[in-house]
C-alpha cells in the first residue's frame, strides 16, 4: 500500500527534521504517529504526499513513486486532512464536493454528486449540508473536513492532529469514524496524535519517533511503561481498564 524508505528532510544545511525514516503500512490498518513536540510528526506526514519536498528517500503508493507524480495524480492516491481548516464561506455540500476535484475534468458528474451525497450521509452530516462551514462548530467542522478527503476515494488518508481543538465527545466520535472508515473502505489512515490513549483505542500500528528518528515501531504490544518513559520523559503505567490499554502517568 504504502512504503516510506531512508525518507530525509532540513530545513538548510544543518536543522535536520526527519532522518532515516522507513517503515510500510497496509490496507485497513490505522497508524499513529506518535512523539513529543518537535520530533517531526507532522513533517513526517507531509512529506509522505509532497506538500513538503524530501531532501532523500522514497514513498511509494500502490507502487507508483510519489516523486514521479503531479498534484493532481497524488491526490487521487493520498488524501490529506490539515491541523486547522482554512476561513472558507462555502456551504458544507460545496467543501465535501471540493472532494471530488482531482477526479473531475470540466464538471462534476452525477457520480461526483453521487459520492458526496453518500459522503454526507455516511458521516451524519446531512443537516448541515446547505450551512456556511464558518457557522460550524469545531466538531462538525472536523466532521466536513473528513468527509471531504474520504470523497476524494484515497487509498491512504493522512490526518495532521484530528483531535486538535475537538472536545472529549467529538475527539471519540471522529477517531470512531476514522477506525470505521478504514475498515469499511480497505484504505490506509495515517495519523498524528498526542494522545496516547486514543492512539491505543483506535490505531492498530504505532511508529514512535524521537530525536527526528524512528524509535519503534510495531503493533500495541510495543507500547509499554519503559518505551513510553524514554520517549516522553515521564514516568506512565499501562493498565488495561474495562478491555482497553490505558496510559496513566504517574506524576510526582
Amino acid at each position: 500500500m504504502i512504503k516510506v524508505k531512508a525518507l530525509n528532510f532540513s530545513y538548510g544545511k544543518d536543522h535536520k527534521i526527519l532522518e532515516n525514516i522507513s517503515f510500510k503500512a497496509e490496507r485497513g490498518q490505522c497508524i499513529a504517529v506518535l512523539g513529543n513536540n518537535g520530533a517531526g510528526k507532522s513533517t513526517l506526514v507531509k512529506c509522505l504526499n509532497r506538500i513538503l519536498m524530501p531532501k532523500m528517500g522514497t514513498v511509494m503508493v500502490q507502487n507508483l513513486d510519489v516523486k514521479g507524480l503531479s498534484r493532481q495524480e497524488i491526490a487521487r492516491q493520498m488524501a490529506y486532512v490539515a491541523q486547522t481548516a482554512e476561513p472558507s464561506s462555502i456551504s458544507v455540500y460545496d467543501a465535501v464536493l471540493l472532494g471530488r476535484t482531482p477526479h473531475i475534468r470540466l464538471n462534476p458528474t452525477k457520480e461526483d454528486h453521487a459520492i458526496t451525497r453518500k459522503v454526507l450521509d455516511r458521516l451524519g452530516l446531512n443537516a448541515y449540508m446547505l450551512k456556511n462551514i464558518n457557522e460550524l462548530s469545531g466538531g462538525e467542522l472536523q466532521k466536513v473536513m473528513l468527509a471531504r478527503a474520504v470523497a476524494q476515494k484515497p487509498n491512504v488518508l493522512i490526518l495532521d492532529e484530528p483531535t486538535s481543538n475537538l472536545d472529549l465527545k467529538n475527539q471519540y466520535e471522529v477517531l470512531s469514524i476514522v477506525r470505521k472508515i478504514a475498515t469499511e473502505d480497505e484504505i490506509c489512515v495515517i495519523m498524528v496524535i498526542h494522545d496516547l490513549n486514543l492512539a491505543l483505542r483506535y490505531c492498530d500500528y504505532f511508529l514512535m519517533l524521537k530525536d527526528n528518528k524512528i524509535h519503534a515501531h510495531g503493533p500495541s504490544s510495543i507500547m509499554t511503561n519503559q518505551l513510553i518513559q524514554d520517549v516522553y520523559g515521564i514516568e506512565v503505567v499501562v493498565e488495561t481498564i474495562r478491555g482497553y490499554r490505558t496510559v496513566v502517568p504517574i506524576a510526582e
